[in-house]
């Protein structure tokens, strides 16, 4: 199978995901995608964290990328590939697909995929390839699922610093990309409009907050307004009905206040003022600075820890998309798809 033929099979996938939501609305679906609404049922019952809502944002989110356009000019340098490896993916479960960017840079690069599926998630990305298969036969020559990685000619695993040690121990002897914990941040000028804000809800709340994406710490001028933080998040007030998100909340508010730190809340978020990158889940730390260089320079200190920087400046990512990679937009800034061709 050519280049040019699984470019079509990921772009195939990426029509239908576009026009899932407006089936969905009218209560029909295209044959391709007939059984998702019960994948989707099945995949929040084994992770309740995996909502309608944050299930459809991802499929959004691939649907405007797996375009044939996308596709061809991010492999327009990608060279050809005589000597397929087989490439081991461990994947992470703390959102929905987190691991397909993987899959799909193996599979597209002319590589096979081994893959290993987090408990967390491990419905949505088998039914995707899986159904492919059924329709574009040659796929299935391009991936596997397989409870344990052996026999492989390199790894890619995303984990927890705790398992990153594991990893780098037990596939030391073979090329390895391990993926550590990460998180990101924001910085404010303090010239946000309300609409900035507004925006940037979207990158502390989605998926909960659980991504190594969403922004745990921000950055804010002397004298900023926090009030103006709260009412830009107000539309999201409902997540605290999401019984593990309020289990959070609730414990995390009890601890700070038997500890008797200072913080403000507004009923489903927590602001406490620290030099601390990743808050706890329904947290959201800050802190203010007098002089932009303070700010770069607790940037370049922790860049190891943090996967993007949200903001207006023009090398931060704009408010509002952090959660929407582009296909260049590499975990931990490695870039796969050459780390794959120097096999």
């Amino acid at each position: 199978m050519q280049l040019e033929e699984r470019i079509k099979i990921f772009s195939f996938l990426g029509q239908n995901l576009e026009s899932f939501r407006t089936d969905l609305k009218q209560n029909q679906g295209d044959f391709f995608l007939k059984d998702l609404k019960n994948k989707m049922c099945l995949a929040e019952q084994i992770n309740p964290w995996f909502t309608t809502d944050n299930q459809m944002y991802s499929f959004d989110s691939w649907s405007e990328t797996l375009t044939e356009e996308k596709l061809k000019k991010w492999l327009k340098k990608l060279p050809k590939n005589t000597r397929p490896k087989k490439i081991g993916i461990i994947c992470a479960g703390n959102i929905p697909m987190v691991g397909f960017h993987d899959i799909l840079s193996v599979i597209l690069s002319g590589n096979f995929a081994s893959i290993k599926l987090s408990s967390k998630d491990n419905v949505l990305i088998p039914y995707f390839l899986d159904e492919l298969s059924k329709i574009f036969k040659g796929l299935k020559n391009f991936y596997e699922f397989s409870p344990k990685i052996q026999e492989v000619d390199a790894v890619i695993a995303t984990g927890s610093n705790n398992t990153a040690r594991y990893f780098e121990s037990y596939f030391k002897n073979i090329p390895h990309i391990i993926r550590r914990n990460r998180t990101s941040v924001a910085v404010f000028s303090g010239k946000e409009t309300d609409a900035d804000l507004v925006n940037f809800a979207d990158d502390v709340f989605r998926y909960f907050g659980l991504g190594c994406r969403n922004v745990t710490q921000i950055f804010i001028p002397e004298g900023f307004d926090l009030n103006r933080i709260f009412k830009a998040f107000f539309p999201w007030k409902e997540i605290i009905n999401h019984h593990k998100y309020a289990n959070n909340y609730d414990y995390n508010k009890a601890v700070y206040l038997m500890n008797q730190y200072e913080i403000i809340e507004n009923g489903f978020l927590l602001l406490k003022e620290s030099d601390e990158l990743k808050s706890p889940l329904a947290v959201l730390f800050y802190k203010r600075y007098k002089d932009m260089d303070e700010v770069r320079n607790f940037i370049a200190q922790h860049n190891e820890q943090l996967q993007c920087v949200v903001g207006n400046a023009t090398n931060q990512i704009p408010f509002g998309q952090a959660q929407k990679p582009r296909l260049e937009d590499y975990a931990d800034g490695i870039d796969t798809l050459t780390w794959l061709s120097s096999l």
